[in-house]
């Protein structure tokens, strides 16, 4: 079956749904085509959740102007779309001169890109800040902040999908056929999409779908880091991101990063991927988290360690010299109706509102868009049990008695709250689904308790069998048949 769109998005991690969002303020048919099973499941949820403030990149670089742009619009954006959100402030420390030396520089280069209020303190300064943190002295950085890139990830698309725009999860894109009208007809694992323009925001794939889209010559580096999730016992001890002097080439180390919910990130280190799966976690890697995290964070105990991931950044790289290269955002003349966006790693969740708009953009240069007179900018989340306070409780478990059901005992997740995970915008219907809307599962026992409870809510809310269950990724199915007596299920 052929569906007919105005502009179809490749790729619904944190940039396709923003530019999905950015685009429903216009009235135009918008599908997204996401290949794997939900919205944040690759480099849009596998990162640390910073909000960057903009000093590590090169002054006028599309990575600068994007990350302080939107930087300085987040607080705005975190009340209209209902997500956690705290302006933190950060550390960047040092131990030697060279590493002052690097401050400075970085220092001058934020005051450039525009970024308010940096300065260089002392180790008395920063006992007063954050006494956990390791170094003799530091860059305070204070427009820094912490989100969570799942809710916010989520949080876009909820919000495209409520004003229009249609999402196609387990869809990938497989190829480009130009139409005599000029229109793109794109092939899927789920059917034929024509449509007039086509965007590429698919992440650690964006080399490939620009070459299929008549743009080739990109090459993508997939870099991978590892983490170590720490216990919010540890989160007593951190208050505010605390991040080694950038290297010569303007990457950083191993860094601590408080989490919304109260966790420690110790992570990532950085490490050629195999390829956009390997999420492996290696034991030289937690090896060396735990040694370059311990110079950050003074807690680094492993009684506080209850997880490790890892993600991959699709770094674009000069094919000739391999140096990092800005993010694309572009459209060309050989590829007419296609607006191309590569490479997009970090700041990439900062830059996410700042790219849709510029790509928006880009189309309405070459037509006339009219405005869509019912967009709804403001987007209400699910109302979290360990927010709220004993009388709020109270009068929540009145109003739903669900708010009176304990699911998860280590994040304090209500069955009221699993529920509407489970009846999600999106239509998502995995255990990682509820989880990444919830945080059920996340806590010190990682679903020991209430991973069974999803399930069984899973079944009776969608008439599922269990062996229609799936963790995530399509075919990471949670059960096979029956555990007891070897029956049918």
């Amino acid at each position: 079956m052929q569906q007919s769109y105005d502009v179809v998005v490749i790729g619904g991690g944190v940039v396709g749904s923003a530019i999905a969002r950015e685009l429903s303020r216009w009235r135009l048919r918008i599908a997204v085509l996401e290949k794997e099973s939900d919205v944040c499941t690759q480099t849009s949820g596998r990162n640390t959740g910073m909000l960057h403030a903009g000093f590590l990149y090169k002054t006028g670089s599309l990575k600068a102007i994007c990350a302080v742009e939107g930087n300085q619009e987040f607080d705005a954006v975190a009340q209209e779309l209902d997500v956690p959100f705290k302006r933190t402030g950060k550390l960047i420390v040092g131990f030697t001169d060279e590493h002052r030396q690097r401050l400075e520089h970085f220092m001058a280069r934020g005051e450039a890109n525009g970024v308010k209020g940096l300065e260089l303190i002392d180790r008395k300064r920063m006992d007063e800040l954050e006494p956990s943190a390791g170094g003799n002295f530091a860059m305070w950085c204070p427009a820094s902040g912490i989100l969570d890139p799942f809710a916010y990830t989520i949080a876009l698309a909820e919000n495209a999908v409520r004003n229009g725009v249609e999402y196609f999860l387990n869809c990938a894109f497989l190829g480009e056929e130009r139409q005599p009208d000029g229109t793109h007809l794109l092939r899927t694992e789920k059917g034929d999409f024509r449509t007039r323009w086509v965007v590429n925001s698919a992440g650690l794939h964006s080399a490939e779908v620009s070459a299929r889209l008549g743009i080739p010559g990109y090459v993508i580096k997939p870099v991978k880091g590892e983490y170590f999730v720490l216990d919010k016992l540890a989160g007593q001890f951190a208050r505010i991101p605390v991040y080694p002097a950038p290297n010569p080439d303007n990457t950083f180390d191993t860094h601590a990063t408080p989490t919304v919910d109260g966790n420690v990130l110790i992570g990532p280190d950085s490490q050629l991927a195999r390829d956009d799966q390997d999420y492996e976690s290696t034991q030289a890697a937690m090896d060396g988290l735990i040694e370059s995290g311990s110079r950050m964070f003074q807690h680094m105990e492993k009684s506080y360690f209850i997880r490790n991931f890892a993600g991959i950044r699709p770094k674009r790289v000069d094919p000739a010299t391999g140096t990092v290269q800005d993010f694309v955002l572009e459209t060309r003349d050989e590829a007419p109706g296609v607006v191309n966006l590569v490479g997009i790693e970090s700041p990439g969740l900062t830059s996410a509102l700042p790219l849709a708009r510029r790509a928006v953009a880009l189309i309405r240069a070459k037509e006339e868009l009219v405005p869509n007179p019912g967009f709804d900018p403001r987007r209400k989340g699910i109302r979290r049990f360990i927010d709220m306070s004993d009388g709020e409780r109270e009068a929540a478990i009145a109003a739903n008695p669900d708010y009176g059901e304990i699911f998860c005992r280590c994040e304090q997740v209500t069955k009221a709250e699993i529920l509407q995970a489970i009846h999600n915008p999106l239509g998502v219907h995995t255990v990682n689904g509820v989880k990444v809307r919830t945080r059920a599962t996340m806590g010190r026992c990682q679903g020991g308790y209430c991973e069974t409870r999803i399930t069984e809510a899973l079944q009776q809310e969608l008439g599922l069998d269990c062996r229609d269950i799936e963790l995530g990724p399509a075919g990471s199915w949670m059960f096979t048949g029956s555990v007891k007596g070897g029956g049918e299920a």
